[in-house]
């Protein structure tokens, strides 16, 4: 019985001493950032969306941008490709680490921003396989959109467009 009592007295002075109940953690607790190594390689891919193939070079740099010899700002005037083009870099915090060297070809500036930002995520993976795989998996940079044009069928005016039907 004695005992008993003891654990009980223990139990409610630590019910005491605790101020707030929650499951969470804060977020420096919970995942502490690791330093990662300067690395000095350079990454080469290609990434295709649409009709438009990008061929991307990553070289160690300043994060200076030349896609078919312009800048980033002058090739995509429209900032939603600006973002979406930096996008992997945004994700593995590396922006101004990496200079970027394009050639693009075919397609139009959507399909070339989406061809740039694939062929852009592979050459990091290439770089850095341990610690850029999974983050850049997770959010989606890694998986060609295959959705392309669909061809004319013969005897339709257009992929899917046919004549209308008469009943009389």
């Amino acid at each position: 019985m004695a005992q008993n009592e003891e654990l009980t007295a223990e139990a409610v002075e630590a019910e005491e001493t605790l101020i707030s109940y929650t499951s969470e953690s804060s977020a420096a607790e919970a995942a502490p950032k690791k330093e990662r190594p300067a690395l000095t390689v350079a990454g080469a891919a290609v990434g295709r969306r649409k009709e438009a193939v990008a061929r991307v070079r990553v070289v160690p740099g300043s994060g200076k941008w030349i896609i078919n010899g312009r800048e980033l700002s002058n090739y995509f005037p429209n900032k939603l490709h600006q973002q979406d083009v930096n996008e992997p870099f945004k994700i593995l915090d590396l922006e101004g680490a990496y200079d970027v060297i394009a050639r693009i070809h075919g397609g139009g500036p959507s399909g070339q921003a989406g061809a740039l930002r694939l062929g852009v995520a592979r050459s990091l993976n290439e770089i850095d396989v341990e610690n850029n795989r999974a983050t850049l998996k997770k959010a989606g940079f890694l998986t060609r959109d295959a959705r392309v044009i669909e061809r004319k069928k013969a005897g339709l005016k257009k992929a899917r467009k046919a004549q209308q039907y008469s009943k009389r």
